[in-house]
């Protein structure tokens, strides 16, 4: 492992222009490849103070022992020479958009002498086409089975294939004509392909050709009074009408689009896309990927100067260039195999007519939930993939806004889902639970974890949230909520005062717990008359037992204040840190460093989703005090005049504005009011102007 100070280019060698840049390994290996705008002032962030960058940043620039960088013309090509780089080195710290293997697939094999149709999951192989992906395996062989009436081409397995050929009899299929039987000579291999590429046509999109067809065919068969072949075809265009309906219309004017939305925490992001051809949705893709350094430190705050998150542009740019990119290379090597079966066989061309193009792979429209960091630049790469123009936009309005909410609620559901995995079963949790242990040195794995997070707008209506999880799994019924009154003077509130506050006030319960006072006196505050924090529980019941480790949102000075409070309560048997949201760096009370934990360890997992937790937690009730604030109407704080009686004047007199306008005789009329009452809400109303 070497120091990057070892390799460090010397000031001022490294050019201005934009370029490509590699850091290769002591093997000669290359493990990063990156681009920029400004090569000096790119790679010069990788050589700053090493405490300053992101951890995988700072893992990777400890692995490399060299870096060097080619300078291109021009930004386009700077896009281009990166994808091209890390399509040939496979860099170990660049993130790859993997197909996601989790969806079945539809797959052909146009390889064999008679292709077959199959269910499929896994990693694409040559002389396979494929379908899909779909979301459920059910829909796969649904669709099959709809499809084989119309198109009747093999679906069994070469050894079932291979018996029956030389049984000489059909498989049952055959029998109840789902298949053409080529195993027993019922049609040759000519028809046979003829048969598959009308399957694969119609897959691809090519839906009209085969209903009017069909259609024709039926009409032909009636007027021939071959009612029986009628009824047959009125059966297959029904079928294939099923299998339209099962993809439904988003976009009612027939776009081909493709939809991209991503969703990001602090350690991964979830992207999602949905293929719209025809209007209708036709796949779904999905990936999870780990976050690199640089999506979180680029040269511009802002690139697009929209307000958009740096981060989520820089995600949108690599996946553009990296899935098209791949999308492309994987067509061309399809109609590559395509050709070489032409020449090979002596098929006729139009079996080829399946085969998508570049510009079926890549539609004229993208949508996309926020614009790349270069959106021109990147437009014209994928333009040039396309061999075309292509609209690459963010939806506003309309049916394309609307699907494009839900392609994002899809990724936000796909990051949700990814890290419930993570920390969801018993050994990943027992091995999150181990992982804190020994990186924070307690005699035993916290089975019993606590963490309080502030939430305020501005300095108002200040809230705090505590939640437990034991076992790492939430403990609902433990959780508590706390308001802070408002810091007197300027209404600012101090993040750090709260966290000592709400640290306060749940180890005086953690002292009168343990002294077992009864449970009337824990909740009135008659103890405490000092106390800025008014408690909010889901229950009215002591905690089950005390934390072995406590959690405050925030950095070092959060720390601080926390144990301060802990050296005043003498609380010696709770360990405490601090989990920080920029880096997820673990402060400890008196350590001048923090503790970094593997980005893909299972307990920064568990630490993140607890604090992830009570953050929501936290900002839930903020909003309802927030609410609550906002509905106080004048009527509040006129003595002797509660919820019953106000809701009653309010009725009686339509609205607020007109109780103003009413005299006090008028308000003594009203039920329930008599002489003095009606003038207090006078008064009250009526302030006497100062």
């Amino acid at each position: 492992m070497a120091d990057p100070t070892s390799y460090r280019p010397a000031p001022g060698t490294i050019p201005t222009e934009p370029g490509v840049y590699k850091f290769r390994d002591d093997n000669h290996r290359v493990i990063y490849v990156g681009k920029a705008k400004n090569l000096r002032a790119r790679l010069s962030n990788y050589f700053q103070d090493v405490t300053q960058l992101h951890p995988r940043t700072r893992q990777m620039v400890f692995a490399a022992s060299s870096v060097e960088w080619t300078v291109v013309s021009s930004e386009v090509e700077a896009l281009q020479l990166e994808y091209t780089w890390i399509k040939r080195f496979d860099p170990r710290f660049n993130v790859k958009y993997r197909d996601d293997k989790t969806y079945p697939m539809l797959a052909v094999s146009t390889g064999e002498r008679f292709p077959r149709a199959f269910f499929y999951r896994g990693p694409r192989r040559r002389g396979v086409r494929y379908y899909g992906p779909y979301s459920h395996a059910w829909a796969v062989r649904e669709t099959l089975d709809l499809l084989i009436r119309v198109f009747p081409m093999r679906t069994c397995s070469k050894g079932v294939f291979n018996r029956h050929e030389s049984l000489g009899r059909p498989c049952l299929l055959g029998y109840i004509d789902k298949c053409a039987a080529p195993c027993v000579g019922r049609v040759s291999e000519q028809e046979h392909r003829e048969i598959v590429d009308g399957f694969c046509s119609f897959m691809s999109g090519h839906t009209d050709k085969v209903t009017r067809k069909l259609s024709a065919e039926m009409e032909q068969a009636a007027e021939d009074l071959d009612f029986e072949r009628a009824a047959r075809l009125r059966d297959d265009l029904e079928a294939i009408r099923r299998v339209m309906e099962k993809q439904a219309v988003v976009l009612g004017d027939g776009t081909d689009a493709d939809v991209i939305a991503i969703a990001t925490d602090d350690l991964e992001a979830a992207v999602q896309v949905f293929h719209v051809r025809g209007g209708r949705i036709r796949g779904q893709r999905g990936w999870v990927v780990e976050k690199t350094g640089d999506w979180d430190r680029r040269e511009e705050p802002d690139p697009n100067g929209d307000g958009t998150d740096p981060a989520l542009a820089h995600v949108m740019q690599d996946f553009l260039v990296q899935f098209y990119g791949d999308a492309v290379e994987r067509a061309q090597t399809e109609a590559a195999e395509d050709a070489e079966l032409i020449e090979r066989r002596g098929v006729d061309k139009q079996s080829n007519q399946g085969r998508a193009s570049t510009g079926a792979v890549i539609p004229h429209e993208i949508l996309v939930q926020v614009l790349p960091d270069e959106p021109e630049q990147t437009r014209r790469v994928v333009e040039k993939l396309r061999g075309g123009t292509v609209d690459l936009r963010v939806p506003q309005r309309g049916d394309k806004r609307a699907l494009m909410e839900t392609v994002e609620r899809n990724a936000r559901e796909a990051l949700k889902q990814h890290k419930l995995k993570r920390v969801g079963d018993l050994t990943a949790r027992s091995a999150a639970l181990r992982d804190i242990q020994e990186a924070l040195g307690m005699e035993q794995a916290p089975l019993r974890i606590e963490c309080t997070d502030i939430s305020h707008i501005q300095g108002t209506d200040v809230v705090a949230s505590l939640v437990v999880f034991e076992d790492g799994l939430p403990r609902k019924s433990d959780y508590r909520r706390y308001r802070i009154r408002e810091a007197a003077g300027d209404g600012h509130s101090d993040d750090v005062a709260s966290i000592a506050e709400v640290t306060r006030r749940r180890f005086l319960r953690h002292n009168r717990d343990r002294l077992a006072v009864p449970e009337a006196e824990e909740f009135d505050g008659s103890n405490f008359a000092d106390e800025k924090v008014e408690e909010m529980s889901t229950d009215n019941r002591r905690f089950a037992y005390p934390p072995q480790l406590f959690i405050v949102d925030g950095g070092a000075p959060q720390v601080a204040a926390a144990q301060e409070v802990f050296d005043e309560l003498g609380i010696v048997d709770v360990t405490l840190i601090g989990l920080a949201k920029r880096l997820e760096e673990i402060w400890v009370p008196g350590d001048p460093d923090p503790v970094i934990l593997p980005r893909s360890s299972q307990a920064l997992f568990l630490l993140q989703q607890i604090r992830d937790e009570a953050h929501r937690f936290a900002i839930t009730y903020h909003r309802q005090q927030r609410s609550k604030r906002m509905r106080v109407s004048e009527l509040d704080g006129i003595a002797g005049l509660g919820q019953t009686r106000r809701t009653e004047l309010v009725k009686h007199f339509g609205s607020v504005a007109n109780l103003k306008s009413a005299t006090v005789e008028e308000i003594a009329a009203v039920k329930g009011f008599g002489p003095r009452l009606a003038e207090s809400v006078f008064a009250g109303l009526h302030p006497p102007t100062p």
